[in-house]
């Protein structure tokens, strides 16, 4: 007989692997910890084999305990959202889309097309979520999120795209910098001075990591950063180059001082797409929220070089 597994054993079981002990996640999940012992007895006796072990710092998961802790908590978070959206329903909202996208996308424009969006249609909700390019990835291929927004240079491979818009990656120095006067240099051209990191495993720190690399030369990185706010002013105070998108520091530039210098580099010229499972896979509410996005960057076309 087929066996499912039920959300209540999954979570004691997500429990027992965070506290690496039985009786702290009984104390957690509010149960008496024999129950907790019989029903991962009971998953383990379903499944065919051992799913925790004694370890050093307590009970740790099997190899197979790692791959089914990691479908719990996918399971347990898809659940979550279900239940959050449904709620959303009996407070008169028709429908919730979760977004993941890149700082750039999140501080350049993506708020403003959804903001238009959303004007229309007021009975939705759209999440939007900062995520750095492989994690956007990850979660439209695990279902976490709807589709994503992101710059063209990740592996998107098994995924369908449809363009939206760009930007133009340029380099920040103040007015005093001895590289104030150019205004257009390449990247390698900077790696002489100090660099300010921004949201470090993102696409753009591998890029420029792997420009210098290939050029011989090291990035010297003194501050790392999260924001293109933080990184202007980091810059204006004479504490790196930051290497951001024109887009974002041109409302800084004057304010503070800063010179912004354009990039040669053929990867400074962004294309951002959107990105989804398939237009298919889309519900009713993210299939519209495209379809908008994905038109009003191509009637702006400006934006699409």
């Amino acid at each position: 007989m087929k066996r499912h597994f039920d959300p209540v054993t999954l979570r004691m079981f997500v429990a027992v692997c965070d506290e690496r002990n039985i009786a702290r996640a009984a104390e957690r999940e509010a149960i008496v910890a024999s129950a907790i012992s019989k029903r991962v007895a009971a998953l383990e006796d379903s499944v065919g084999v051992s799913l925790l072990k004694r370890g050093r710092r307590g009970i740790e998961p099997t190899a197979a305990g790692e791959a089914l802790l990691r479908h719990a908590r996918e399971i347990l978070s898809a659940m979550e959202r279900v239940h959050a959206e449904l709620r959303e329903f009996g407070r008169g909202v028709h429908g919730s889309v979760r977004v993941f996208a890149s700082l750039s996308a999140l501080a350049e424009f993506l708020p403003d097309d959804v903001g238009s969006f959303l004007a229309q249609h007021r009975t939705l909700r759209v999440s939007l979520d900062e995520r750095v390019s492989s994690e956007i990835v990850r979660g439209i291929r695990e279902g976490a999120a709807d589709f994503g927004v992101c710059w063209n240079a990740g592996d998107l491979a098994g995924l369908q795209m449809l363009p939206y818009r760009s930007d133009h990656l340029c380099a920040i120095v103040p007015s005093s910098h001895p590289l104030a006067r150019r205004k257009k240099l390449a990247f390698v051209d900077t790696l002489g001075y100090d660099q300010i990191e921004i949201l470090a495993g993102s696409i753009v720190q591998i890029t420029l990591k792997r420009t210098a690399a290939m050029a011989g030369k090291e990035l010297r990185q003194r501050i790392q950063v999260t924001t293109f706010d933080a990184a202007c002013r980091n810059a204006a105070a004479g504490l790196g180059i930051a290497i951001v998108p024109r887009e974002s520091a041109e409302p800084y530039a004057q304010a503070l001082g800063l010179r912004i210098l354009s990039l040669s580099d053929p990867w400074s010229v962004r294309r951002f797409l959107i990105c989804m499972r398939s237009r298919e896979s889309l519900s009713a509410a993210a299939g519209p929220l495209v379809d908008y996005l994905h038109e009003r960057a191509r009637q702006d076309g400006k934006h699409l070089p």
